[in-house]
């Protein structure tokens, strides 16, 4: 699995989704949002991503479904013709796996992100088994999917990870948890690089969460890649940033800024997971197989970019 670095317990996890191979070269890559989630049930995990997109044709949903190993289960891609009916349902096999899909959006609300904010749910089944329930509107959740559909009571679901394409000119938001069960936040991102190539100032970044400043990075033109540990809902979370593309990238499609929000119980050495991560902008990162027992915390992962 590729494009997605993140680290749980003492190892990572890479997840792809359908845009990955546009994420470091076009602006098609702003407008999504991948969300992972790791399904324990009776002793198997798999991991669920879930893409929310958006381009000129509208917006859309991918739905995977994999072993911890990378081997797919199922995909399930809701292209923007079926997504703009707004509720509905899909499936897919593979095998001997079979994914159902269903979803309502009726009543949704969207920020400038193509992930809602309030107002829906979405489902996913595995062999007609609930392994995902998201949104706001659990309940008539319940009450929509079919009765065939079990919810079996020894299943767990965790949130472990986000990634989300960002733009702007010099501030960029994005609202986000910072823990499976935690509040939901706004953070801001604002790099000034009115000082590039002046020798009388320089960029400096500020990062807010809920408005209140938590870092600040200044002489950045030296400070370019680095780490910060923040306190957010009283728990520690590392936050690593890598701007160089921003500073001194040649091109449009370079002048892009990378940050990793994590807390601390998911990487037990920040040094090790910078140390595997000083290409950033790489797009691939390979670590051991996880063990899906030590996964903890939450990863956010954003891609800012230069309008």
């Amino acid at each position: 699995m590729r494009d997605f670095p993140s680290c749980f317990g003492e190892s990572g996890v890479q997840v792809a989704d359908s845009s990955s191979s546009s994420g470091s070269s076009g602006r098609a890559a702003q407008n999504l949002v991948t969300c992972v989630y790791l399904c324990e049930l009776r002793g198997v995990s798999r991991f669920i991503t879930v893409t929310w997109t958006k381009n000129l044709m509208g917006q859309g949903l991918l739905i995977g479904v994999e072993n911890p190993t990378g081997e797919s289960l199922c995909k399930v891609d809701i292209k923007p013709s079926l997504f703009s009916k707004r509720k509905g349902s899909k499936n897919a096999e593979l095998g001997s796996s079979a994914v159902e899909v269903y979803w309502d959006f009726s009543n949704a609300k969207f920020g400038s992100s193509p992930e809602p904010l309030e107002g829906f749910y979405l489902a996913v089944t595995l062999n007609q088994e609930l392994i995902l329930l998201t949104g706001d509107l659990q309940k008539l959740a319940y009450k929509k999917i079919d009765a065939a559909v079990t919810i079996p009571a020894a299943c767990t679901t965790t949130f472990l990870a986000k990634r989300e394409h960002i733009s702007g000119k010099k501030l960029y938001a994005a609202k986000a948890q910072l823990s499976d069960k935690g509040a939901l936040h706004d953070i801001s991102i604002e790099c000034d690089d009115s000082g590039h190539g002046s020798s009388s100032s320089d960029p400096c970044l500020v990062i807010r969460v809920d408005g209140q400043p938590v870092m600040q990075v200044r002489q950045l033109r030296w400070k370019f890649r680095g780490n910060h540990t923040i306190l957010v809902d009283g728990n520690l979370v590392q936050v690593l940033w890598d701007v160089h593309d921003w500073l001194f990238g040649n091109t449009a499609a370079a002048a892009n800024g990378v940050f990793l929000f994590q807390t601390s119980s998911s990487c037990s050495s920040s040094d090790k997971l910078w140390s595997s991560q000083l290409a950033f902008n790489c797009s691939e990162f390979q670590h051991s197989q996880p063990s899906c027992s030590k996964a903890q915390g939450f990863s956010l992962l954003l891609y800012v970019w230069k309008d």
